[in-house]
């Protein structure tokens, strides 16, 4: 099975700036879309952005645009969440997934762990 570990997360002050990593366990992770989603306390699991296998198209939610960046390099199994100009309201545990390109949570097969992220004074 594919596995996918996140890592990157942390506290951060408003307007400061984290870097997500998403690592493949195999070279299959390549042949498939990375999306990104959020949970917040309390909150129904949100997606955020993803991108296509080849790295080439890309969606964001409206509640992140111009602010997060999201890239993939291949050759290291490896996609990337660059998260710049943070809210509060981005506070949550951060997840990788898996699957078919598009922002619905059922085109995703595999998850990875979550990781946390804070942003707070």
């Amino acid at each position: 099975q594919l596995h996918v570990v996140e890592s990157g997360g942390g506290l951060v002050q408003p307007g400061g700036s984290l870097r997500l990593s998403c690592v493949g366990s195999e070279f299959l992770f390549n042949y498939y879309a990375v999306g990104w989603f959020r949970q917040a306390p309390g909150k129904e699991r949100e997606g955020v952005s993803c991108i296509s296998s080849g790295g080439s198209h890309t969606l964001y939610a409206d509640s992140v645009k111009g602010r997060f960046t999201i890239s993939r390099n291949n050759t290291k199994n490896t996609a990337y969440l660059q998260m710049n100009s943070l809210k509060p309201e981005d506070t949550g545990v951060y997840y990788c997934a898996v699957g078919t390109y598009g922002m619905a949570e059922r085109g995703y097969n595999y998850w990875g762990q979550g990781t946390q992220v804070t942003v707070s004074l």
